[in-house]
């Protein structure tokens, strides 16, 4: 398998946690963002949404990063990412949701660069704007922590949610978010910290991250 991505993006980091959690070994393609390589060739002639990550098994190519986990589930389906039961791998992807449509999409790359570039906001409006949206974002997250705690987002073992929650915290820390208000929140991203799969794939550690 090879991965397309870029060290500093969540969307990217979810799934090195999810390959690393199953021990799939995979062939690094680092993506520049910054440097727009995403929308160059020859990634823009590989990647039909010219967004990272995307996800090459043999043939088949697979973007969006939770449909990426899910594939990855389905087709190498131990350890499970996603619980057997009905109800479970409805609140898994439930809380995966909160993180991936109610604060991601907010504050990625392009709409940040939006923000500045286009609309004329401020650097320090576009924080403002960032953090406002990350640490009310994570309050929903800390509600559902709260009302079925587990030693992980769900139960004790790391699941997709775990896979998307760890990397909003790594963003939310570089933008210096609040995060003392949600104990929850941060008492799973230390127990997931903990494990050598989502250690060893954090951003710094990546090939391109130099």
């Amino acid at each position: 398998m090879e991965l397309y991505n870029y060290f500093r993006s969540s969307a990217s980091y979810r799934v090195r946690i999810a390959l690393a959690l199953k021990g799939l070994p995979f062939d690094y393609k680092a993506v520049h963002l910054q440097k727009n390589e995403q929308t160059a060739a020859p990634y823009a002639s590989v990647s039909a949404a010219r967004l990272v990550p995307l996800l090459k098994d043999g043939d088949a190519l697979v973007h969006q990063s939770m449909a990426i986990i899910e594939y990855l589930d389905e087709t190498h389906p131990t350890p499970a990412l996603l619980p057997k039961a009905p109800l479970e791998r409805a609140r898994v992807r439930a809380i995966s949701l909160d993180i991936a449509c109610e604060i991601h999409p907010l504050n990625n790359l392009r709409v940040l660069r939006y923000l500045t570039h286009s609309l004329g906001v401020s650097e320090d409006d576009k924080n403002r704007w960032y953090r406002h949206w990350v640490e009310t974002g994570l309050e929903t997250v800390e509600r559902q922590l709260a009302a079925q705690p587990g030693t992980y987002c769900h139960g004790v073992t790391p699941t997709m949610a775990d896979c998307l929650l760890v990397p909003q915290i790594f963003n939310a820390q570089r933008f210096e978010c609040r995060l003392e208000h949600v104990p929850n929140v941060m008492r799973v991203f230390e127990a997931c910290m903990a494990l050598d799969a989502f250690e060893s794939t954090r951003p710094e550690k990546c090939p391109d991250a130099a």
